[in-house]
C-alpha cells in the first residue's frame, strides 16, 4: 500500500460518497467490486476497513462457489486514497489486514484487471488465486517513490508469483511494467484482448462452479503451502462420495452433481478459524 503514516490532523476525513465495495452473488459467483472512480478506484481506509467484513460474510455464504474482484470502469485499484488516512490509523496495517482476509477466503478467487494495477491494488490482485486482465493494464508496486517500507508479507506474496528477481526489480524501481511483462513474469495467469476479458472471467468462473469444492479446497490449502492436513482431506474424500460420483459421472458422460460443502465436514474436524467476523455488508 503507498501511503506513508500520516500525522494526526484533527477528525477524520470524510468517507467519499462515490466511494464503496459494491458486490453480487449470482450462480454461485459472488463479485465484488472496487469502486470509488474519483480517484481510479483507490481504496478508503473504510474501503479497506470494509473488505474482511465483507469477505466473512461472503465466505459463510453456502451458495458462492468463486469470488471475482474487480474495479468499476477502466481500472481495476490505483491503491489507496492517502486523503482518507488519520494519524489514528496505520495505513499499512489496514491493507495488509484486508490482503490476508482475501487470500485466506476459503474459495478460489480470481482478479479481473483493466487499467492501473498499482500499489495496494497490486497487494489485492496477488492475494487472489488467478489473475486475468486485458490488453493495456498496467501493473506497480511504488513504495520506492515514497520511502515506504513495503511489508514482509506482501514481498514474499510477490515473490512467490513472480520470483525474487521480478519482485526486486518492481519493488527496486517502483516503475509500471504493462501487461504483456506481467504475463512474461508470471503475475497474470491469462491476457485478453481488449473487450474479451468480461466474457472470459465469465466462461472461467462457471468452468470453476462445475468442479468438485472439495477439489478446490484441498488444492487451495496445498498450493498456499499447508501440508499438516492430508488426513484431514483423505477423510473428506473418503466420506464425500463426490469421488464416486465424479467416476460415475465421467463413465455416464453427464455432468456431475458434487455434494461436498465445507460445513458438511464433522465437527471439529475442520481448521480453526478463531473467531468469525461480523459486520454489516459493505457497499
Amino acid at each position: 500500500m503507498d501511503a506513508a503514516r500520516q500525522p494526526d490532523r484533527g477528525p477524520a476525513p470524510r468517507q467519499a460518497p462515490d466511494a464503496a465495495l459494491r458486490h453480487a452473488v449470482a450462480d454461485g459467483v459472488a463479485t465484488v467490486v472496487i469502486s470509488h472512480p474519483a480517484k481510479r478506484n483507490a481504496m478508503t481506509a473504510a474501503m479497506w476497513r470494509a473488505l474482511p467484513v465483507l469477505l466473512a460474510e461472503l465466505a459463510a455464504d453456502p451458495a458462492v462457489r468463486v469470488l471475482v474482484l474487480t474495479g468499476a470502469g477502466p481500472t481495476f485499484c490505483a491503491g489507496a486514497d492517502i486523503s482518507s488516512l488519520t494519524g489514528r490509523e496505520d495505513p499499512q496495517a489496514l491493507a495488509v489486514a484486508a490482503e490476508e482476509a482475501l487470500a485466506a477466503f476459503p474459495r478460489p478467487t480470481l482478479a479481473a484487471i483493466r487499467g492501473f494495477c498499482v500499489g495496494g491494488g497490486g497487494q489485492l490482485a496477488a492475494a487472489c488465486d488467478l489473475r486475468f486482465a486485458e490488453e493495456g493494464a498496467s501493473f506497480g508496486v511504488t513504495p520506492a517513490k515514497l520511502g515506504i517500507v513495503y511489508p514482509a508479507s506482501s514481498t514474499r506474496r510477490l515473490a512467490s508469483l513472480v520470483g525474487p528477481a521480478w519482485a526486486k526489480y518492481l519493488l527496486f524501481s517502483a516503475e509500471l511494467i504493462d501487461a504483456e511483462q506481467a504475463l512474461h513474469a508470471g503475475f497474470l495467469n491469462e491476457l485478453l484482448p481488449a473487450g474479451g476479458l468480461d466474457e472470459r472471467i465469465a466462461a472461467f468462473a462457471r468452468v470453476l462452479v462445475s468442479r468438485s469444492p472439495l477439489t478446490q479446497a484441498a488444492a487451495k490449502e496445498f498450493a498456499d503451502g499447508r501440508t499438516d492436513r492430508d488426513a484431514y482431506w483423505a477423510d473428506q474424500a473418503a466420506g464425500s462420495g463426490d469421488t464416486a460420483e465424479g467416476v460415475a459421472a465421467f463413465l455416464q458422460r453427464r455432468a456431475p452433481a458434487f455434494t461436498w460443502r465445507p460445513d458438511a465436514a464433522p465437527a471439529g474436524s475442520g481448521p480453526d478459524h478463531g473467531s468469525a467476523v461480523h459486520g454489516p455488508t459493505a457497499g
